[in-house]
């Protein structure tokens, strides 16, 4: 049989050399899977399918991995790793190279084995997929659950129905019927349904078996041409139905050694056209046997009691046999190999008859009988053939059963039978081995650390049972070293290990524990009195050197010779002390004594004696028993041990024998004092662990508490750190604010500088048109005086030549003056509008620059500013016209009074500025009712004016008729007339007093030609002071603006 370790390769060759199965077992390969981790494993397989031509098929672990075999190709391949186990398999769909599995998860995967992708997903089970049934077609597939079975559609991979069935009733299989369109549904009730596959009609429903043999159905098998089912559970007996008939025709009845059926399957023949005859029934015991139903036969069986069968898979042309083994490995048999004795033709009708050797047969002419007793030959009857059945199955069990016997009537194969069965043995078999470990050897490992677990656990166990059995072997200390030899002798059988070592201290260990819990004196004083017979100069050399029997005689016997014997030495010892009398053991210590006396007599140490007892020397076992069988001859009768030891006595049967032979109260006083040890030590170890637990509360509390601290340490630095950030932040923010409020305040410096460099300006600009307009004024007075000079002169000589001519002068004069009046009108409202517009705009800009960092205050202040400034600049306008006016007036009357006039209105000014500095907002007001009663003023000058007019008109009538009365009349009185004129003059307004100044006298004219200089030097002067007092009050308010500022920021 070749072996193949898959490993952690991907691909390969199945085997290495041509395949040649047994005849008697017919496996082709046997293929394992061990991991080469650092702790290997045996990875088991699951599942097995194969595919529809029968060369190849699919096996899954329990890790996931699948593979595919190539039987015809001899290769293997890894096609995928899906991390979880799979619960089943299916390999026969339509496309060749997919196959189904169902995971552990409750999912179903569809994989390609070419290209080892994932082809679907499928998912609704909500347990785990047992069953995958595929349709003949390959279309459609059946995936079976302990709850539920669904019908997929293997082209969309979509659930097309879903069976639902009550809680109370489970699924045991649904598939389908081979080469038909019919699904077979088996419940846990034993009722069975047969389905229309594309309607899901029910088409018939199997009746229930007979009550005297009724069992409950678990699996099921179809012959090919889907005309008989067999069906088998937990029972001895198999059902065969007719699916046409629709009946139960047979009922065959396996040997009694099946006890129940775990799997059921057909093997195919090429030549039944589908009406298979051979079954295949997997029973609990591992083995699969291949029966013919119809002659109900035994052809052939697989697997056996050590190398059972879990699960199996038959190739649809019934060449190979696939079955996982108990121990996870998969193996493949040789259908043709199996069956070539079957196949044989019949021997021939002449036989010999040879007579039987007289010597016992052997084995291989049992195996020969049996396998010649299995086939049906035509020319024996049918006696003959039960014959050789019965006479196979003695042989058999005579063989078997000599060669599986173990003592006290226990049978090797009939316990592996009770344990596959059951699970366990029976109760009488393992009492004191199912006891557990016992307390007293719960921490052994600590005192005897063996490196084999198996050895250090059997060991353990086998002392376990010692305790339970005795209580004194619990406190026996040389007990380990007494039961290790036997312990790795009997390691894989720990009942027969067990019943030797409890022999042994019955029979061999006799009075050794009368005086525990010391070493057992009288028999070391036997053993010592033995010695001082036949060798009493090594005895004497042992006083002489202070050495008792304690330490040359009783680690010889607590050991049982195993620190100082070989292996074969101690089976050689062991094979004549079990053979002969409980003495021959002392003897044997006398013995090795006597035997090693040269090296023992040039000792002198006991360091040397106690190395000499403890570990092997240069001794010929074989010496020693002869000198023992020596001493059992020579000893004399009253020294001899056997005299005081009683003969070998078996243990009893279905109990073992109470062992007592000991000091009772000593024991039972050691075992207080032990169990009073023991609280003691459980009540030191709950406070320990009380305090240890307290210690690690404490400990993880100050580990906390530092924690703790530590935290709050990096939180402190964290938050100081987020100060100085803070702090830096703040101060590169004030520094910005700094930077900001420097711009700022330059910023409105320039704003301000601008604001009365515009103010300047737009006063100088006032100031010079102001200027420009009394210098006109100025000089349009000086040319009308000329011209008024010229005028009285010539009319003074040509006053009669000239009336005419004054008259058109007059006409001219009030004609020019009307003009002049609307330039001057003209040009005070561009003036005034050009004004407004620079103020209104320079106020804007202002505004509009401060706006973002000013309060609402100062934005009402900026509003009362701006209207201020229109109330100024309007009462600024009217004060103009006010004063070119009152200019109008000075020169018709009086420049002293004019001059008076503009001081009065100067210092008004000033002083209503002082007060708009100091109260905005009733300035204001006032300065609105101001204009209001200026506006009133200069209605009421425009009124005077027009009544100077009038009166110019009426005087210069009256000095017409005068002068023409003159002319007529020359002696006319004069004086009194130009008294009374004066007189009516004086009744007019003064505005027209100038007017009439060419009707003065020349003194009179000179007086006012003196008093004109002296008018324009004085307007000069006031002009200039009206300049210097509105710069000084600009330059005031431009301070106040700045430290209002300064206060904002």
């Amino acid at each position: 049989m070749q072996s193949t370790d898959l490993g952690n390769k991907e691909s390969g060759k199945i085997w290495h050399r041509k395949p040649s199965p047994a005849t008697r077992d017919g496996i082709i390969v046997n293929i394992i899977h061990n991991t080469s981790d650092y702790h290997p494993k045996v990875l088991r397989f699951l599942n097995v399918a194969f595919d529809g031509t029968g060369d190849c098929l699919i096996a899954g672990d329990h890790q996931g991995n699948i593979y595919v075999f190539d039987l015809y190709g001899n290769r293997f391949n890894l096609v995928q790793r899906t991390a979880q186990a799979c619960t089943a398999l299916a390999f026969n769909l339509r496309r060749k190279s997919e196959f189904l599995v169902a995971l552990a998860d409750y999912s179903i995967k569809c994989f390609d084995t070419v290209t080892k992708e994932l082809v679907s997903w499928m998912r609704g089970h909500e347990s785990s997929v047992f069953s995958i049934s595929v349709h003949a077609s390959g279309k459609y597939a059946i995936t079976t659950s302990s709850d539920t079975a669904q019908l997929w559609d293997l082209d969309t991979f979509q659930r097309k129905r879903k069976l639902n069935i009550r809680q109370s009733v489970g699924i045991q299989k649904v598939f389908f019927l081979p080469l038909s369109n019919t699904i077979l549904s088996c419940f846990k009730d034993n009722s069975i349904f047969a389905w229309e596959c594309d309607t899901l009609f029910c088409k018939y429903q199997l009746p229930a078996p007979p009550e005297s043999s009724s069992i409950l159905y678990k699996v099921f098998a179809v012959t090919r041409d889907g005309r008989i089912l067999a069906a088998g559970g937990k029972s001895n007996h198999l059902h065969l139905w007719c699916l046409e008939a629709r009946q139960l025709f047979r009922i065959i009845q396996m040997p009694t050694k099946v006890r129940a059926i775990r799997h059921l399957e057909f093997l195919p023949d090429s030549f039944d056209a589908g009406s298979n005859q051979v079954l295949g029934v997997l029973s609990q015991d591992g083995i699969m046997r291949f029966i013919n139903i119809q002659t109900c036969k035994l052809l052939f069986e697989i697997g056996s009691l050590n190398e059972g069968i879990s699960s199996s898979a038959i190739s649809p042309h019934g060449r190979y046999i696939a079955s996982i083994m108990e121990d996870g490995s998969l193996n493949i048999y040789s259908v043709q190999a199996l069956t070539q004795e079957i196949n044989k033709p019949p021997p021939p009708l002449v036989k010999v008859i040879e007579d039987l050797p007289k010597n016992k047969l052997s084995s291989s002419d049992l195996k020969r009988k049996v396998t010649s007793g299995r086939v049906q030959q035509p020319a024996k009857s049918r006696e003959s053939k039960i014959q050789t059945r019965i006479l196979k199955q003695d042989l058999t069990g005579d063989f078997e059963s000599k060669k599986n016997e173990l003592p006290d009537g226990l049978n090797k194969k009939r316990l592996q039978i009770l344990l596959k069965g059951y699970g366990e043995y029976p109760t009488k078999y393992s009492t004191l081995i199912d006891k557990g470990t016992h307390v007293a050897f719960l921490n052994l490992q600590k005192k005897y650390p063996i490196k084999s677990r198996k050895l250090l656990r059997v060991l353990q166990r086998t002392l376990s049972a010692l305790a339970h059995w005795s209580v004194i072997f619990s406190d026996t200390p040389y007990l380990p070293l007494l039961a290790f030899p036997f312990v790795k002798l009997f390691q894989n059988n720990q009942l027969i290990c067990f019943e030797v070592i409890a022999t042994l201290i019955i029979n061999w260990c006799q009075h050794w524990f009368e005086y525990f819990p010391n070493p057992p004196i009288n028999i070391l004083s036997m053993i010592e009195n033995v010695l001082a017979f036949h060798d009493t100069e090594l005895l004497q050399h042992f006083i002489d050197h202070d050495i008792t029997s304690q330490l040359y005689a009783w680690p010889l016997l607590e050991t049982v010779f195993s620190e100082v014997l070989t292996r074969e030495e101690w089976l050689k010892l062991f094979d004549n002390i079990f053979s002969n009398h409980p003495s021959f053991l002392l003897m044997t210590v006398v013995a090795y004594n006597m035997c090693s006396r040269v090296p023992l007599l040039n000792c002198n140490l006991k360091d040397d004696f106690e190395f000499f007892f403890h570990h092997r020397n240069n001794l010929d076992i074989n010496v020693v028993i002869r000198q023992v069988y020596h001493l059992m001859e020579t000893t004399p009768t009253d020294i001899h041990p056997d005299s005081m030891l009683n003969v070998f006595v078996a243990l009893t049967k279905g109990q073992y024998p109470v062992f007592n032979q000991y000091p009772k109260f000593i024991v039972d006083y050691q075992t207080q004092e032990r169990e009073r040890i023991r609280n003691d030590e459980l009540d030191y170890l709950r406070e320990r662990q009380t305090v240890e637990d307290m210690q690690a509360k404490v400990d993880q509390q100050r580990v906390e508490d530092e924690a703790w601290y530590q935290k709050q340490e990096l939180l402190r630095k964290a938050e100081e750190t987020r100060r100085e950030m803070l702090l830096q932040e703040e101060e590169k923010m004030i520094q910005q604010r700094q930077r900001l409020a420097a711009v700022k305040r330059e910023l409105k410096v320039k704003e301000m500088h601008l604001q009365d460099a515009a103010r300047r300006r737009f006063l100088k600009l006032q100031q010079d048109q102001q200027e420009m307009e009394l210098r006109r004024l100025d000089d349009e007075i000086g040319r009308k005086v000329y011209m008024r000079d010229r005028e009285i002169a010539a009319t003074a000589r040509e006053l009669e030549m000239r009336q005419l001519e004054l008259e058109s002068q007059k006409r001219l004069y009030e004609k020019n003056l009307t003009e002049n009046q609307e330039a001057v009108a003209k040009e005070m409202r561009a003036d005034a509008d050009a004004y407004r517009q620079k103020v209104d705009l320079e106020e804007h800009m202002f505004h509009k620059l401060i706006e973002a960092g000013e309060t609402q205050s100062q934005k009402t202040q900026k509003v009362i500013k701006e209207n201020l400034a229109k109330a100024e600049q309007a009462c600024l306008n009217t004060d103009w016209q006010i004063q070119s006016l009152h200019k109008q007036k000075c020169d018709d009357l009086q420049r002293n009074k004019c001059y008076q006039e503009v001081a009065k209105l100067l210092r008004e000014n000033r002083r209503k500025e002082i007060e708009i500095i100091n109260a905005m907002v009733e300035e204001e007001a006032k300065k609105w009712k101001e204009a209001e009663g200026k506006e009133f003023c200069l209605r009421s000058a425009k009124k005077a004016s027009a009544l100077s007019d009038a009166s110019r008109k009426w005087f210069l009538k009256q000095e017409i008729n005068a002068a023409v009365e003159h002319a007529e009349n020359p002696c006319h009185k004069e004086e009194p007339r130009f008294q009374n004129e004066q007189e009516d003059s004086s009744c007019l307004p003064r505005t027209s007093q100038l007017n009439d100044s060419s009707e003065m006298d020349p003194s009179t004219q000179i007086s006012l030609n003196r008093r004109a200089v002296e008018w324009d030097t004085t307007g000069q002067n006031l002009i200039k002071k009206v300049r210097n007092l509105r710069q000084r009050l600009a330059a005031q308010a431009r301070h106040r603006c700045q430290t209002a500022h300064l206060l904002a920021a």
